[in-house]
């Protein structure tokens, strides 16, 4: 079965769309799928990191519009031995109209997507996030569309699930932060934070900085990791569950990330960096799930520096922010994912069986 997926990486929109989809590439190789990827290769691209994993990927030019982008998408598919069974489609700037005229040249497309703010033209759509608006994609998707909506579909990689599984108990005391603001933090949050940490003046507490592969202030980062005291810096890691297991709380973005905190009951104090992180951000504090400074742009570093003392002193609140967050998320979205390709048109007949004739 040949899957494609369409989604980018860079300096500006981040690392989270190519994560995601490369657990669910993962699930669909693991059952026979042949899964490629189309990737632009604009500044801080992950196609090298996709390579490096075994998969194929069809580069596109950096900066192209998406008109550009369609013709060219169409290209690739067209040339395919057969034609693609489902594209997978993980990008803010594609919509309806790049969607519908490609539908010719694919048998199904499926949409990943959190903004709800476009129409789309697919046959599924997957919005991980959280949002009490059931309706929300209402008039943006076919009615016969098959909606997966809400945390218990986010697409986490198989580590998560393990280190859940040996998860020891959290007490809410802190003494570990890990910080952590996504691949790309292009307006550094991360040395914000950890200025914040470092005027508690608390040498007992450790901290673990996660600089991500497009960040551009590794250096200026560990010039400041350097002249505080049992603080340690990660470059590009692959063991992100194992560090969020081991810390007790966590500084970082309302992104993709949020559902990895919650499936290892991560407590977790965030500021919202782009539009799409606001509703997350504002519903999961109602919650109790995460404390929310607001957008970055006006969380002064004391302001950081108050909210771990919070939590610090109340670490019966850091417990129950745990329960709840391990209560949104189980960590087996991508199973649920397959099985609601298979359960619905995207499937085409029948997903599992041609996964299942694929491996024999």
């Amino acid at each position: 079965m040949n899957i494609i997926f369409r989604v980018d990486a860079s300096v500006n929109i981040g690392t989270g769309h190519v994560v995601r989809c490369l657990t669910l590439a993962d699930e669909l190789r693991s059952k026979g799928a042949d899964v490629r990827f189309i990737c632009r290769e604009d500044n801080g691209n992950l196609i090298d990191f996709i390579k490096k994993k075994n998969y194929e990927v069809y580069p596109l030019p950096a900066g192209i519009d998406s008109y550009k982008d369609l013709k060219l998408t169409e290209e690739i598919l067209k040339e395919q031995d057969k034609m693609p069974e489902v594209l997978i489609v993980d990008h803010y700037g594609i919509d309806v109209k790049w969607e519908s005229p490609i539908r010719k040249v694919v048998k199904k497309i499926m949409v990943i997507d959190d903004l709800a703010n476009r129409r789309h033209d697919c046959a599924l759509l997957l919005d991980q996030n959280y949002s009490l608006n059931a309706d929300r994609y209402k008039g943006l998707v076919p009615d016969n569309c098959a909606k997966l909506l809400g945390p218990k579909y986010a697409l986490l990689r198989p580590q998560f699930q393990k280190a859940r599984e040996n998860l020891q108990e959290r007490n809410g005391e802190v003494k570990r932060i890990l910080v952590f603001f996504g691949g790309a933090d292009p307006t550094n949050e991360t040395c914000k934070a950890l200025r914040a940490i470092k005027m508690l003046d608390r040498p007992d507490i450790a901290t673990d900085v996660v600089i991500g592969s497009c960040n551009p202030h590794r250096a200026e980062i560990e010039a400041i990791a350097s002249h505080m005291s049992n603080t340690f810096c990660h470059f590009d890691v692959e063991n992100m569950a194992e560090l969020m297991a081991h810390a007790d709380l966590c500084l970082g973005a309302s992104g993709s990330t949020t559902w990895e905190r919650c499936c290892l009951g991560l407590p977790s104090i965030v500021m919202i960096l782009a539009d799409n992180q606001k509703d997350i951000a504002e519903e999961l504090e109602k919650e109790g799930v995460i404390v929310n400074l607001g957008w970055h742009k006006k969380v002064k570093e004391e302001a950081i520096a108050e909210a771990i003392l919070e939590l610090i002193k109340n670490p019966e609140k850091a417990k129950a922010m745990s329960a709840k967050g391990m209560n949104t998320v189980d960590g087996y979205g991508a199973g649920k994912v397959i099985d609601a390709m298979d359960k619905t048109a995207i499937g085409n007949k029948n997903l599992k069986k041609k996964l299942k004739r694929a491996i024999a």
